[in-house]
């Protein structure tokens, strides 16, 4: 071979070799790739739950191991472009199907602040029914031709190839449907973490798709849990009875239930000495040495597991899933809050947080609150009476003075309107939540934990507290100024998590390290005007408090209840088939 020859043959493979790698770089499934990617990191800028790309700020952008769902989506691309019919807009249609899914959960999430699920689905012909003509024709045209273009576009003559295409995702499906545990398992072992406090952090772990699957799991083995249990009209019946008992008993006044974040009292660590006084003068003259404790099933998060408790009375024994709010479909539970709304009161909750937390919508409606407050910029709802306020430099928690001064002046023309129904006023508080982040030109240091064992959080949340129980003090102040005749109970979700959680707890000896200690929180209660101190009580004891109350203390008359005899009861277990009940019906 001359060189002549052989430089030609190099240069010819050289050009073969690069037209191969720029097919490669350049060609429709690369370009779905990186339209994953740019979507992911687009939507997430947007406010959406992160994909495979994530941008935080302070740290860039962050590829997330979404291995599974990357798959999938990349399996049905192939598929797509295989079983439609060759033209110039092949690619782009083959896209279409995915691309709609997606902007559409994600649609849902930037509107309702939740992450879809399969049972969802159900709820798309009440949507249509409120939508304005303008919108239908829009979507229509933008959604539906489309994808009815997409239909008539498939190849139907390659029905073997659209048969075995379509036998993955169809075991997927099914093994999520029919053989949900096996699922749950499976996916544990390969799949990303399940967060359980955010579906929003599950999806960006593990994908959208990905995650619709395994929710829809969940519920299938919650199904078959309570099967046993579920017996709707029968249920039904009791709630009624119940209300009808209350309503017959009730006294008709107010009740104000606040859960506290992370409302730890700092002089409960034996092992650190506190260089100033943690609790404000204010709140130290109202409650005194008054202040009891209610056990938390959690510790350093969790917060809806306490929600669930103190809400529906009985202990979250995290049998149907790692959170009992996300289980709730919606379904009548007819917890604290559904009884006291069939007994004649006007329920209402208020959150200071983003309801894509712990699946809330769901969990309160469940639960019976006939309304729900949200801050507007977390929700697309002028209607809420909440706004954030000044969250700046303390990691965006709405502070509770805000929230208090806020919820005050909402509940005010209520409770002066005598002739109108008694309020069950819920509020959920998100200041102290860690990191514990203190604004200092707002709310400066004042105090040091001295020990040998340093928790620099476990300090701010002390810190964070000294200003707490003041905006705590100056809300039940107002509260009694304006609805003395009511039940006020505050009461601390969890102790926080501090740096080393449990460890930090034991070295600086909170409550002296007695048994079960980490799980003991504050509880503030203060009926008709006067601040009582209880026995201890788990925080499902809080709705037989509340039903005892209104009842001027009828209820108690009837059932054990540790607290009206200054005791405490460990009757946990006894409860198992009322938790199963109860979610049973919480999961219809």
């Amino acid at each position: 071979m001359t060189t002549k020859s052989l430089t030609s043959a190099i240069a010819l493979n050289a050009r073969l070799v690069a037209s191969g790698i720029g097919y490669l770089l350049v060609n429709r499934y690369t370009a779905f790739l990186l339209g994953v990617f740019a979507y992911s990191l687009l939507i997430n800028l947007q406010g959406g739950p992160g994909g495979v790309v994530l941008f935080k700020e302070g740290m860039g952008f962050i590829f997330n191991k979404q291995y599974l769902e990357l798959t999938l989506l990349f399996y049905l691309y192939c598929y797509f472009n295989m079983i439609l019919r060759p033209s110039r807009w092949q690619a782009l249609l083959a896209a279409a199907p995915l691309f709609f899914a997606y902007l559409g959960q994600d649609i849902y999430y930037l509107m309702y602040s939740n992450v879809f699920r399969f049972t969802e689905l159900s709820e798309i012909p009440e949507l249509l029914t409120v939508l304005s003509i303008p919108v239908i024709l829009l979507l229509f045209i933008t959604v539906v031709v489309p994808l009815v273009y997409f239909l008539w576009s498939v190849h139907y003559r390659k029905f073997v190839a659209i048969v075995i295409g379509i036998l993955p995702l169809s075991l997927l499906i099914g093994a999520a449907e029919f053989y949900p545990q096996r699922y749950i398992t499976s996916f544990c072992a390969v799949g990303e973490e399940i967060v359980e406090w955010s579906d929003a952090v599950s999806a960006e772990n593990n994908g959208r798709f990905m995650m619709v699957l395994y929710r829809e799991a969940e519920r299938k083995v919650s199904l078959a849990k309570t099967e046993a249990y579920r017996d709707r009209p029968k249920y039904e019946q009791k709630a009624q009875e119940l209300a009808s008992w209350v309503s017959t008993h009730s006294n008709n006044r107010n009740v104000h239930l606040v859960v506290l974040e992370s409302f730890v009292d700092p002089t409960l660590f034996q092992a650190a000495t506190i260089t100033k006084d943690p609790f404000h003068p204010s709140f130290k003259k109202l409650f005194g040495n008054k202040m009891g404790f209610s056990v938390s099933p959690v510790v350093g998060g969790g917060t809806s597991q306490a929600e669930f408790e103190v809400l529906c009375g009985v202990p979250a024994f995290q049998e149907l899933a790692g959170v009992e709010f996300n289980s709730f479909t919606g379904s009548q539970a007819y917890c604290l809050p559904g009884t006291l709304q069939l007994a004649g009161y006007q329920t209402m909750a208020s959150n200071a947080y983003k309801p894509s937390f712990f699946n809330t919508p769901k969990g309160y409606k469940g639960m019976g609150f006939a309304k729900m407050y949200f801050p507007r910029e977390y929700v697309n709802d002028s209607s809420s009476y909440l706004t954030v306020g000044d969250t700046a430099g303390e990691d965006g928690y709405m502070w509770d003075g805000t929230l208090f001064a806020e919820n005050l002046e909402f509940i005010a023309p209520l409770i002066k309107d005598k002739s109108g129904p008694p309020l069950f006023n819920y509020v959920l508080t998100i200041y102290g939540h860690m990191p514990h982040i203190l604004n200092e030109q707002k709310r400066p240091k004042v105090l040091k934990m001295v020990s040998a064992y340093k928790d620099q959080h476990l300090e701010m949340s002390a810190n964070q507290f000294f200003y707490r129980s003041e905006a705590v003090a100056e809300y039940v102040n107002r509260l009694l100024e304006i609805d003395e005749k009511s039940l006020i109970i505050l009461v601390s979700d969890h102790v926080p998590p501090g740096i080393f959680g449990r460890k930090s707890y034991e070295k600086l000896r909170y409550l002296n390290n007695k048994d079960d200690s980490i799980h003991m929180n504050r509880i503030m209660v203060i009926e008709d005007g006067k601040v009582k101190k209880l026995a201890t009580i788990h925080h499902y004891d809080v709705p037989a408090m509340v039903l005892n109350y209104v009842t001027k203390g009828a209820y108690c008359k009837e059932r054990s209840c540790g607290f009206t005899e200054n005791k405490f009861l460990d009757d946990r277990m006894k409860r198992h088939d009322d938790y199963m009940r109860l979610m049973a019906h919480a999961t219809d």
